[in-house]
């Protein structure tokens, strides 16, 4: 039997999910006074003679920090994105990944819509008004999701059921991806275009693309300034495929009406002048973390420990 290590919070939070983990690895290692998995020092010093991991999203596993764990064959990730993980290092050194993909779908395409709801109904802007003890606040400006253009950026697993949360509202969905998903565009009246169209025409444009060498920093001021004027930016992807720097500006000048993010670079340290921006509305990476995507996602971690693969670069999931 591997001898594992708990990493990922879930198991520290949800007695439920530690009491199956044990149930099939009764010596399951964990933190004495509770994970502290963003830092690398303390993860070594409690995992290096572990054979797997029960990991969350931090740290960065890298060629680093898998000499510093000699004995480590399986990452079971209970995440739904792999940008903490090397695959060059991993393949390298034959260490496997267990990894289910789409395991938190429905919690973060339920999360993205209610984003958009709220930024077009001016839901957080009138409780905050409301709570500073403002003047009744009545800015007839609120618009109506119904009918509005709506672009996908990454129409995956999320993606596909942020369309489907869609069809309801008789929108006009355009949608942007490596991959081709004919039978679906055509089952859920989506229309696949290419990235300058997907920015061009979108009055809402949610991104959901995994993070990795070909996104990292995509969303730069270039790409920023081809987005059509006035348009609603979603990010529950990932921090850093939008430059937050970048961002402030075109938020400032109106020519970004409003962003709503998820997710940041360098969180959860956050930029203090983006995030209280008056047309930014910013959450704290909770998009994915509900009480049935974190079963969903601990168990995908466990059954990670025997249903594993070895990662290649540049092949799906690390694309």
């Amino acid at each position: 039997m591997p001898k594992v290590g708990v990493a990922c919070h879930f198991f520290y939070n949800i007695a439920e999910m530690k009491a199956e983990l044990l149930a099939k690895y009764p010596d399951a290692k964990f933190a004495p006074d509770g994970v502290n998995y963003m830092d690398r020092g303390n993860y070594i010093d409690l995992f290096k003679d572990c054979d797997a991991i029960l990991a969350a999203i931090r740290p960065i596993m890298d060629e680093e920090m898998l000499r510093a764990l000699p004995n480590l064959k399986v990452l079971a990730c209970c995440s739904a994105g792999l940008d903490h993980v090397d695959p060059a290092a991993f393949n390298k050194r034959g260490v496997k990944v267990g990894w289910h993909a789409g395991v938190n779908k429905e919690a973060v395409s339920e999360f993205t819509l209610g984003l958009i709801l709220d930024v077009l109904r001016d839901i957080s802007l009138s409780n905050g008004a409301i709570r500073a003890g403002k003047q009744w606040p009545m800015r007839g400006s609120a618009q109506l999701l119904r009918g509005k253009t709506v672009g996908i950026h990454g129409c995956g697993h999320i993606g596909q059921a942020l369309v489907k949360l869609l069809q309801p509202f008789g929108c006009r969905i355009l949608a942007n991806d490596l991959r081709d998903f004919p039978d679906f565009y055509k089952q859920y009246g989506v229309t696949p275009v290419s990235a300058e169209e997907l920015w061009a025409k979108s009055e809402i444009l949610s991104i959901h693309l995994s993070k990795n060498s070909t996104t990292r920093g995509l969303y730069g001021a270039s790409v920023l300034d081809k987005l059509r004027p006035g348009i609603i930016l979603v990010n529950t992807a990932r921090g850093g495929i939008v430059d937050d720097k970048a961002l402030i500006p075109r938020l400032k000048s109106g020519k970004i009406a409003y962003a709503a993010f998820d997710v940041f670079d360098g969180e959860p340290n956050l930029d203090r002048e983006l995030v209280t921006l008056p047309n930014m509305l910013a959450t704290s990476h909770l998009a994915g973390l509900c009480e049935q995507s974190l079963i969903a996602m601990s168990r995908a971690g466990i059954n990670g420990i025997t249903d594993n693969w070895l990662p290649k670069p540049g092949v799906y999931p690390f694309d």
